[in-house]
């Protein structure tokens, strides 16, 4: 029997992002069912408490879309008994070591030349395109896995907002919710007890000027832009939603129903 969650959030310390994707509405009339949707970022750096509290949760599977260097950096996942975790790494928007290198280190002219003047948004927009027509395979493994058995179920990036909320937003599309009620969940990770928190551990002075995190900004921001961006891309590349699950994930008719069965009231 999947826990009923309360309407209070629960306060994780150290899990960012976490949430229950359920009571979301349909364009038909019907909304996600409560205890069977998670979001969330990484699990690496989860307390007992918070172990304890997922582990109420009746989750079968944990998808985490972090890449090795995801890993490396924050360390895996908490193991949870009886929960199966498939990493599935997904095109990081604010991907590499170098990058992250010149972070720490402060290395301002190098960010300003790569983030500045709007690059850093449309570094991520053009990040949030390349997801949807490259990780095809990636997003109709969770569908399937989800039509099939998978729920209840978490997914998880690092941060919970870009690589985990276009996971969402494709199953999301799939059941059939609302477009403008899966933007308004995507923002909802813009809290700021929700964000990411940057480690900046350059022995650089520069490292910890406001300029860095002014230059950041545009990376962990959720924005409507990005989300519109990847269904603009959908239409661009499919036509429709209806085409892009069928011949661009192989998602048929049949799969999306088990779906509305599985993740629906």
């Amino acid at each position: 029997m999947t826990q009923q969650i309360p309407s209070t959030e629960p306060e994780l310390s150290g899990v960012r992002n976490f949430r229950d994707v359920g009571g979301l509405p349909t364009v038909d009339g019907r909304r996600v069912r409560h205890g069977v949707l998670f979001r969330s970022g990484h699990l690496a750096h989860a307390t007992e408490e918070d172990a304890a509290f997922l582990g109420s949760l009746g989750l079968h599977t944990i998808f985490d879309f972090r890449n090795a260097s995801d890993q490396k950096l924050e360390g895996p996942d908490v193991e949870l008994p009886g929960v199966r975790n498939v990493n599935l790494p997904l095109t990081d928007p604010a991907d590499g070591s170098e990058f992250w290198k010149m972070v720490r280190d402060g290395e301002m002219e190098q960010l300003r030349e790569i983030l500045g003047d709007g690059k850093a948004a449309a570094r991520m927009i053009a990040s949030y395109r390349t997801i949807v027509t490259e990780r095809t395979a990636e997003h109709s493994q969770v569908l399937r896995s989800l039509a099939e058995d998978s729920v209840p179920a978490l997914m998880h990036c690092a941060a919970g907002k870009d690589r985990a909320g276009l996971s969402i937003a494709v199953t999301l599309l799939a059941v059939g919710v609302e477009r403008d009620a899966i933007v308004a969940d995507y923002l909802e990770s813009n809290a700021k007890h929700r964000r990411y928190k940057v480690h900046r551990s350059g022995s650089s002075a520069a490292a910890y000027a406001p300029e860095v995190m002014e230059l950041l900004s545009p990376l962990f921001d959720a924005r409507a832009e990005y989300l519109t961006a990847a269904f603009e891309t959908v239409e661009e590349t499919w036509g429709d939603v209806d085409t892009y699950l069928e011949q661009g994930l192989g998602i048929t008719p049949e799969i999306r129903e088990r779906l509305r069965e599985r993740l629906l009231d």
